[in-house]
């Protein structure tokens, strides 16, 4: 795609998002999801007169796999009220847990159940007594079949306070306890949902399909709560990002765009302003709540020894350490061999599966949860929609340790998994370390192809997300010594690898932070064009320097390559013993690579210019052929050798044909 035509795009995009911000709006919800909107207004109500009762999940849908539904109804007093269903049609109370003075767990069997308005009657020994009338939707009809991410996505990953603000007026909001700060690196900066819809042309110009979006759901920390990981409501959306309707609208717009939405979502950890630490649901709500309710400084973090619970040899005390400690004072950590904290886990993401229409999920820490829970959870959800998409964080650079987690391998211990995708944190590390390191005989690029040989310990490696970067890594380019060709080689090798590639914003025009250590501030910094007057702007085009126009043009050219790209897709690698500092890959769109349209990518770590011979390669592409450089779109004639200008990455297509 020409940059003139992408800058116009962007031109358009910027112009929608300057209106919109100068009339301080947000955008319209679709027709199409009008009933949802109001649902999710009127689905728990009670008479004007009634006490306030909270319920979760606030509505839910007949038809589901699983007929089982929990409530979690939140009343004053309600462990001494009388809780009936009086209205519903082949719908049955299964049991009552009233489990503290002001929780009770209500368990529904939904069997035959059709949609409809349920009524609850809360009744009081004195004679008085509540109405709660609860909404069962009709799913819509292809909402199982829903397909997941896969190898023919590219995600992009966004931290959403930091991409665009396009609502100035929901930066701050009078129930939320921390107030934008721009200028702080830890506070909030104000982007939002209603930035990331009008950016969405911008998006499916750059070429990718898939958003990963950290999480979104209300925060109401006192400070540092712009990343999303210490929830405080689980069924809302942040204010400051918007509103649920808001959310799913994003949803139905990136799908016609053809870009699907994968959520973040966090089942091991919550954020200590819930609502819940100061009246629990049950006494065993949380790992250590005892201990913190009787002092709260009294708090058993975890070791963060994540291999402690795969080891055949590791004692109960240490697998405790790491899976029932907290992450930190602000992130209590919830116990999920409690039944009924197990199922609002489970049914909660579900909800949010259906309610929004979500191609996948990503789930935060992933092995700090109780494993089992985990295989529970993972299991529910697949029974759901089958053909679904799950990755897991798991953050090691053993692959040992994150197979482990993937759904289909066969563990020595028996572990079972339904979760079909991983992090790819090892072949991540090893890619990093190959870009950087002077080539030698253990060290470069043979990192790369010494550890895909590892891809033997997995279920299966081609459904591992492999990422250039995430909100937890330093930037690519800076940890490349702000190396242009090195980033494009690194970067090409994630678009064109047998994994699920994921990018993360802002590295199509080289982004950086700082490389030692932690920094999650300047990691996530803004977007630049997100707000308004911005000197620089990738949705303009303003204010880009030579480096980052080279940078997007390559990303913008290979993504959009990529989209339509069966061999890179579902295609077979084949991969050449690196030789003098220059590593060879192809993706073949057949097995074998005897046969077929072929892509071979040659990645080059001489800055003079360097010949590579091509004999070792005859068996797999034919002397004398003429392929074309996909980035270039200039014919390469593939003789004896080809010459390589420069450092870099060169993307050669070969059409098919006996090779």
């Amino acid at each position: 795609m020409a940059m003139a035509h992408l800058f116009t795009i962007k031109q358009q995009l910027i112009s929608f998002a300057t209106q919109a911000k100068r009339a301080r709006i947000t955008l319209a919800v679709p027709h199409t999801l009008a009933s949802l909107v109001l649902l999710s207004v009127v689905s728990v109500a009670a008479s004007a007169n009634n006490q306030s009762i909270k319920v979760e999940p606030e509505f839910w849908w007949a038809g589901m796999h699983n007929a089982e539904l929990q409530l979690l109804i939140y009343q004053q007093g309600i462990a001494n009220k009388r809780i009936q269903l009086t209205k519903a049609d082949k719908v049955k109370i299964k049991k009552i847990d009233k489990t503290s003075p002001n929780h009770a767990f209500v368990y529904l069997d939904l069997g035959a159940a059709t949609a409809q308005q349920l009524e609850f009657t809360l009744s009081a020994a004195d004679g008085t007594s509540s109405t709660l009338n609860y909404q069962l939707l009709t799913r819509q009809a292809d909402s199982a079949s829903r397909q997941g991410f896969n190898n023919s996505d590219v995600i992009y990953l966004i931290t959403p306070d930091r991409f665009v603000n396009a609502n100035p007026d929901n930066d701050n909001h009078p129930d939320m306890l921390e107030t934008a700060n721009r200028s702080d690196k830890n506070g909030r900066h104000g982007g939002d949902i209603a930035g990331i819809r009008i950016a969405l042309p911008y998006l499916q110009a750059l070429g990718v399909t898939q958003l990963w979006i950290n999480p979104l759901l209300e925060n109401n920390q006192p400070q540092v709560s712009y990343h999303g990981y210490a929830t405080t409501d689980f069924y809302q959306i942040d204010p400051r990002f918007g509103s649920n309707e808001e959310y799913a609208a994003l949803v139905l717009e990136a799908k016609q765009s053809g870009i699907g939405i994968i959520k973040d979502i966090i089942v091991n950890h919550m954020g200590s302003s819930h609502p819940w630490m100061r009246d629990f649901p049950d006494q065993q709500w949380l790992n250590g709540q005892a201990k913190w309710q009787a002092n709260p400084k009294d708090i058993m973090y975890t070791s963060h020894r994540r291999t402690s619970v795969q080891d055949p040899y590791a004692a109960t005390v240490d697998i405790n350490g790491f899976e029932k400690g907290w992450f930190t004072d602000t992130m209590p950590d919830m116990n999920q061999t409690n039944p009924h904290m197990a199922t609002y886990l489970i049914q909660n993401s579900i909800w949010w599966v259906e309610y929004a229409g979500l191609s996948g999920i990503r789930e935060d820490t992933y092995s700090y949860a109780d494993k089992d829970f985990l295989t529970q959870w993972s299991t529910a959800i697949m029974n759901e929609y089958p053909n679904f998409t799950i990755v897991g964080e798991e953050w090691s650079n053993n692959p040992i340790t994150v197979s482990y987690w993937q759904a289909g391998k066969q563990n020595k211990d028996g572990y079972v998994s339904q979760t079909n995708s991983m992090m790819d944190f090892p072949l991540y590390e090893s890619l990093i370390a190959a870009m950087t390191e002077p080539e030698g005989w253990d060290t470069g690029l043979i990192k790369l192809f010494e550890f895909l040989s590892n891809d033997s310990v997995y279920a299966d490696p081609t459904k591992l997300v492999l990422f250039e970067g995430n909100h937890d890594t330093n930037r690519l380019f800076s940890l490349l010594e702000e190396d242009l060709e090195l980033t494009q080689m690194a970067m090409a090798y994630v678009l064109t690898s047998n994994r699920i590639p994921q990018i993360f914003y802002g590295s199509e025009i080289l982004m950086e932070s700082p490389t030692n250590g932690r920094n999650d501030g300047a990691v996530r910094a803004d977007m630049p064009g997100g707000w308004d007057n911005d000197d620089i702007s990738v949705f303009e085009g303003k204010g880009l320097n030579s480096d980052q126009t080279a940078m997007l043009d390559f990303m913008t050219t290979l993504l959009n390559y990529r989209k339509n790209n069966h061999i890179i897709h579902h295609g077979d690698l084949r991969h050449f013993v690196p030789e003098d500092g220059i590593y060879v890959q192809l993706r073949c769109a057949e097995k074998g690579c005897s046969n077929g349209t072929k892509l071979m990518a040659i990645y080059n770590k001489h800055s003079d210019p360097t010949t590579l011979a091509l004999a070792r390669f005859y068996p797999f592409i034919s002397a004398k052929t003429v392929g074309r450089n996909i980035i270039t779109n200039e014919q390469v004639l593939l003789g004896d050798s080809i010459t390589l200008q420069n450092k870099g990455v060169t993307l050669i297509e070969i059409a098919g044909g006996k090779q």
